[in-house]
């Protein structure tokens, strides 16, 4: 199998993909989306790739997937992996067919879940909560804007089975569409869920990083990764690869189960290429599929401004105050109550990047950048409070200021920027089906 990036629209050498079919393979397949830029893209039902990117990607995918007659595979397809996310991909992939003269058969996975079916599981006790999430409440299904279940291999596998070359699934499990296609070949869960760990993210383990396709060979005692362009596999960029986004090093649970890497054994056999061996397997008692969904929070403006002013850099703290107490008063002054707005200035080479988690207090900076957000209610009271914001960090005095304009400087104009609407996820729950392919109907056209 082959995988070609990390998302789909985040590029790859074309050479790349070409020497991969060369030297041979049975599926073609990419990692569609993440959960990892926020939920955003979720809650509005847009990729966070550009779709010239996405385009470019998927055409060359395709037509190589057409010629060679192997499956074509995405996962998490558009980026968030709802309906807006599948459809959008899949009429991408209907233009493309049409103007190269592409003929296939396509299916579509569908992972977005109604409200009222994710409350059927709650009602009858078929959902439990994930880390230290309290137990999944119907006010919280209610209040979702968009709800995604993760897609096991099953629905893949079926798809497969019933003909599909082109399977394009809603949201998944990084690794699933990949396993799917290497147990559809009759290959033992282990290695090919092993697999899929490798591709979900293109050529990430190989080293140095960089856009590359990832060529993995699967047998029933192990994997053998490598690299199509000037990178390489080794036994230590693999096996940290197999450490990434997972709590366990070793323990990596999947719907229908636990990948457990503890005795795996790492080997160079090529130049560019590592071959893993001794992952195990152990099915779950219950079968899980993990949701996610995104909940309307309010509306987003934000504005920059950056400071060297050296009496005001030491007492930045006690300054806040003054801004957010002569913020709280303007915005009064038009009617807005303090519960309509959440004001948060995020400072830039102090502790912008860890806030109060930032182990480093003894340092006095030079200067600070200041990111000021507003998230309200509505998008007017945002920019209005925005600019109040923004004025009273300029203009407010503070104790032995010597400058009494121009401290900060702003990098652009407009200086307050409006950023569209505010989500955050609110479900880490999983729920039990009674069969792996409930959640996730299959739909069959002909391209």
């Amino acid at each position: 199998m082959v995988s070609t990036s990390g998302i789909l629209g985040y590029g790859y050498p074309e050479a790349c993909l070409n020497a991969a079919m060369e030297r041979g393979v049975d599926m073609i397949g990419c990692d569609g989306g993440s959960s990892d830029p926020g939920p955003y893209y979720l809650g509005s039902g847009k990729p966070f790739v550009s779709l010239r990117a996405m385009r470019r990607d998927l055409r060359l995918m395709l037509i190589a997937a057409i010629r060679h007659k192997v499956p074509l595979v995405i996962g998490t397809a558009g980026g968030a992996g709802g309906e807006p996310h599948l459809q959008l991909v899949a009429q991408m992939v209907r233009d493309i067919a049409r103007d190269e003269g592409l003929h296939f058969k396509m299916a579509l996975i569908h992972a977005e879940q109604s409200q009222d079916r994710v409350l059927r599981f709650v009602r009858e006790g078929r959902s439990r909560p994930l880390g230290r999430m309290a137990p999944l409440e119907e006010e919280t299904v209610r209040r979702a804007t968009r709800i995604v279940g993760l897609c096991g291999p099953e629905p893949y596998m079926r798809a497969l089975g019933e003909g599909a070359q082109v399977i394009l699934g809603g949201r998944s499990s990084d690794p699933a569409p990949f396993a799917a296609c290497a147990m559809s070949a009759q290959l033992p869960p282990a290695p090919s869920w092993y697999a899929g760990k490798m591709l979900e993210c293109g050529a990430l383990p190989a080293w140095p990083k960089g856009p590359d396709c990832l060529h993995v060979t699967v047998r029933e005692d192990g994997v053998t990764c490598e690299p199509m362009g000037d990178k390489r596999c080794t036994p230590i960029s693999v096996a940290n690869h197999s450490l990434h986004e997972n709590s366990s090093p070793v323990r990596h649970v999947e719907p229908g189960g636990v990948l457990d890497t503890s005795d795996c054994v790492f080997e160079q056999v090529s130049h560019k290429a590592t071959r893993v061996s001794g992952m195990r397997w152990t099915p779950a008692d219950d079968y899980t599929v993990k949701l996610e969904a995104a909940e309307f929070v309010g509306h987003r403006a934000v504005s920059f401004a950056g400071t060297r002013d050296p009496i005001l850099i030491p007492q930045v703290d006690h300054f806040f105050g003054l801004v957010r107490e002569l913020v709280r008063g303007k915005a009064d002054d038009l009617d807005i109550a303090p519960e309509d707005y959440r004001l948060t200035i995020h400072t830039y080479g102090r502790d912008g990047v860890m806030g109060a988690r930032e182990p480093v207090r003894n340092a006095r900076p030079h200067e600070l950048g200041f990111l000021i957000d507003v998230v309200a209610k509505e998008p007017d009271i945002a920019q209005a409070v925005i600019a109040l914001s923004r004025t009273s960090m300029l203009h407010s005095d503070f104790p032995g200021r010597l400058c009494k304009e121009g401290n900060m400087a702003i990098p652009f104009s407009p200086s307050d920027l409006a950023a569209g609407e505010v989500f955050r996820f609110s479900m880490n729950h999983v729920v039990l089906p009674e069969d792996p392919c409930e959640l996730f109907p299959i739909e069959h056209e002909a391209v």
